[in-house]
């Protein structure tokens, strides 16, 4: 994984192909989904099976956010200016966020405190696990 994304994110957990990471950042509800596949900077270097997955797994994920926070906007785009390694950000948007209608990037972020990070742990395992035909291996660490 590369350096920035571990630095900037809390592991949530492993779909089939992607792995889950929460962004350090409280003021969105915002999860990034990683391919597990090494050496992968663009979505179409995926296998076409994997990117048949990756794109399931990024759907689903979108939906489970939209549903649990009630989002007026779900947000996925994958850059990688600054990332080169192949990832998709899933950001929940609200019309009153504080970046509306802006892009979040633009917006400093403002790191979990402990007690905002532990409740949306919580809301993001009963989001994740278990729902519908999706297999989530939830282990937030």
């Amino acid at each position: 994984m590369h350096p920035q994304l571990a630095q900037d994110t809390f592991f949530v957990g492993d779909f089939p192909l992607s792995t889950c990471r929460l962004m350090n950042d409280m003021q969105f509800p915002w999860l990034i989904l990683i391919p597990r596949v090494p050496g992968v900077s663009e979505l179409y270097e995926l296998s076409q099976a994997d990117q048949e997955q990756f794109l399931r797994e990024s759907s689903w994920l979108s939906s489970q956010l939209a549903r649990v926070f009630r989002a007026d906007k779900m947000n996925v785009a994958a850059l990688g200016n600054i990332v080169p390694q192949l990832h998709f950000h899933h950001v929940v948007r609200y019309q009153n966020d504080v970046a509306w209608p802006k892009p979040v990037w633009g917006t400093p972020a403002i790191p979990y405190s402990n007690d905002v990070l532990a409740h949306m742990r919580q809301t993001l395992m009963l989001a994740l696990r278990g729902q519908g035909d999706m297999p989530f291996d939830w282990r937030m660490d």
